[in-house]
């Protein structure tokens, strides 16, 4: 690689931290491109040579931060040595990461965004079907494990599990917790059932 290509890698990847950092101090109705360019330290002309527009920013900024978590979420459903009910441990501890690390701040307000973008909700629709899918297969998994999964299907599973998710991080963002709602606990819980579900597998 080049020093010239190198640098430009570098840019982007700075740009699109930066614009990481406004999003959750301002929110996507409030993020502006030269906020962005000042967070970042460069000149405002970077962002259009790299992303084209601010919605171009946004959207490069989700697929950056998705493909690097749906990896990890790749790498953590096919590790061997890991039961279900530990995947789904590890799963709670991801969400608590992604929070901390600003993406459910972004997938939030790019989840709004995109009810009035047609651009944004084609790009969020494939980014969130990444996950439904991974998930899907996890559930295809457990069912050959533990012996079924009730009156449900795999992609029904998939579907559930992956609204949960998605809701836990839109009630914790409203401060539901804060409220009383044991948001996060609740999806902790379902790796006890899990648990059950496999001891009792064992057992027969």
């Amino acid at each position: 690689m080049t020093r010239a290509v190198s640098k430009k890698l570098d840019t982007g990847t700075v740009l699109l931290e930066a614009a990481k950092k406004v999003l959750r101090q301002k929110g996507y109705a409030g993020l502006s491109t030269r906020d962005v360019a000042t967070a970042a330290n460069v000149p405002l002309s970077q962002i259009h040579y790299h992303f084209g527009s601010k919605q171009g920013m946004v959207l490069a900024l989700f697929e950056y931060l998705n493909g690097q978590l749906l990896d990890r979420q790749h790498a953590l459903f096919h590790d061997p040595a890991l039961k279900l009910s530990e995947q789904w441990d590890k799963a709670c501890d991801y969400l608590d990461d992604d929070i901390a690390s600003g993406y459910v701040r972004v997938l939030q307000e790019l989840n709004a965004a995109s009810w009035s973008d047609a651009e944004v909700a084609k790009v969020i629709r494939a980014g969130l079907k990444g996950w439904l899918d991974l998930i899907a297969e996890l559930a295809r998994k457990a069912e050959r494990e533990l012996g079924g999964l009730g009156p449900f299907t795999p992609e029904e599973v998939g579907a559930l599990v992956g609204s949960a998710f998605i809701g836990a991080e839109c009630h914790y963002l409203l401060g539901l917790e804060k409220k009383g709602i044991p948001v996060r606990h609740a999806l902790r819980r379902v790796g006890d059932l899990i648990r059950i579900a496999e001891s009792s597998s064992l057992k027969k």
